[in-house]
Protein backbone atom coordinates (compact mmCIF):
# COMPACT_ATOMS: atom_id res chain seq x y z
CA UNK A 1 0.00 0.00 0.00
CA UNK A 2 1.29 3.48 -0.88
CA UNK A 3 1.96 6.19 1.68
CA UNK A 4 0.54 8.79 -0.68
CA UNK A 5 -3.03 9.97 -0.15
CA UNK A 6 -5.57 9.15 -2.82
CA UNK A 7 -6.38 11.82 -5.40
CA UNK A 8 -9.83 12.39 -3.92
CA UNK A 9 -8.52 12.92 -0.39
CA UNK A 10 -5.75 15.19 -1.72
CA UNK A 11 -8.25 17.36 -3.60
CA UNK A 12 -10.51 17.51 -0.55
CA UNK A 13 -7.63 18.51 1.72
CA UNK A 14 -6.48 21.13 -0.79
CA UNK A 15 -9.93 22.67 -1.03
CA UNK A 16 -10.28 22.66 2.76
CA UNK A 17 -6.94 24.45 3.07
CA UNK A 18 -8.17 27.11 0.66
CA UNK A 19 -11.64 27.65 2.12
CA UNK A 20 -10.58 31.02 3.56
CA UNK A 21 -9.80 32.50 0.14
CA UNK A 22 -13.43 33.49 -0.43
CA UNK A 23 -13.19 35.85 2.54
CA UNK A 24 -10.18 37.74 1.13
CA UNK A 25 -10.46 41.08 -0.58
CA UNK A 26 -8.80 41.58 -3.94
CA UNK A 27 -5.65 43.28 -2.65
CA UNK A 28 -5.06 40.70 0.10
CA UNK A 29 -5.49 37.83 -2.37
CA UNK A 30 -3.24 39.52 -4.94
CA UNK A 31 -0.52 40.17 -2.36
CA UNK A 32 -0.60 36.59 -1.09
CA UNK A 33 -0.46 35.32 -4.67
CA UNK A 34 2.61 37.50 -5.31
CA UNK A 35 4.31 36.04 -2.22
CA UNK A 36 3.53 32.51 -3.39
CA UNK A 37 4.94 33.20 -6.86
CA UNK A 38 8.10 34.61 -5.30
CA UNK A 39 8.51 31.56 -3.07
CA UNK A 40 8.00 29.17 -5.98
CA UNK A 41 10.39 31.10 -8.21
CA UNK A 42 13.08 31.10 -5.55
CA UNK A 43 12.95 27.29 -5.43
CA UNK A 44 13.41 26.96 -1.67
CA UNK A 45 10.22 24.97 -1.01
CA UNK A 46 10.08 21.19 -0.99
CA UNK A 47 8.05 19.44 -3.67
CA UNK A 48 5.16 18.87 -1.26
CA UNK A 49 5.21 22.51 -0.12
CA UNK A 50 5.46 23.66 -3.73
CA UNK A 51 2.38 21.63 -4.69
CA UNK A 52 0.38 23.11 -1.81
CA UNK A 53 1.54 26.61 -2.73
CA UNK A 54 0.71 26.00 -6.39
CA UNK A 55 -2.81 24.83 -5.52
CA UNK A 56 -3.36 27.83 -3.26
CA UNK A 57 -1.94 30.12 -5.92
CA UNK A 58 -4.37 28.73 -8.49
CA UNK A 59 -7.27 29.30 -6.09
CA UNK A 60 -6.06 32.84 -5.32
CA UNK A 61 -5.67 33.64 -9.03
CA UNK A 62 -9.22 32.44 -9.71
CA UNK A 63 -10.50 34.52 -6.78
CA UNK A 64 -8.72 37.63 -8.11
CA UNK A 65 -10.13 36.97 -11.56
CA UNK A 66 -13.67 36.82 -10.14
CA UNK A 67 -13.08 40.13 -8.31
CA UNK A 68 -11.89 41.78 -11.52
CA UNK A 69 -14.74 40.34 -13.59
CA UNK A 70 -17.24 41.60 -11.03
CA UNK A 71 -15.65 45.05 -10.98
CA UNK A 72 -15.75 45.21 -14.77
CA UNK A 73 -19.42 44.19 -14.81
CA UNK A 74 -20.28 46.84 -12.20
CA UNK A 75 -18.42 49.58 -14.08
CA UNK A 76 -20.09 48.55 -17.33
CA UNK A 77 -23.52 48.67 -15.68
CA UNK A 78 -22.82 52.12 -14.23
CA UNK A 79 -21.62 53.34 -17.61
CA UNK A 80 -24.66 51.89 -19.37
CA UNK A 81 -27.02 53.44 -16.78
CA UNK A 82 -25.33 56.83 -17.19
CA UNK A 83 -25.55 56.64 -20.98
CA UNK A 84 -29.30 55.88 -20.79
CA UNK A 85 -30.00 59.01 -18.75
Amino acid sequence: MSDQPSKSSTKSAASDANDDIGDLGYEAARDELARIVSTLENGSATLEESMKLWERGEALAAHCHRWLDDAQTRVQKLTDDRDQD
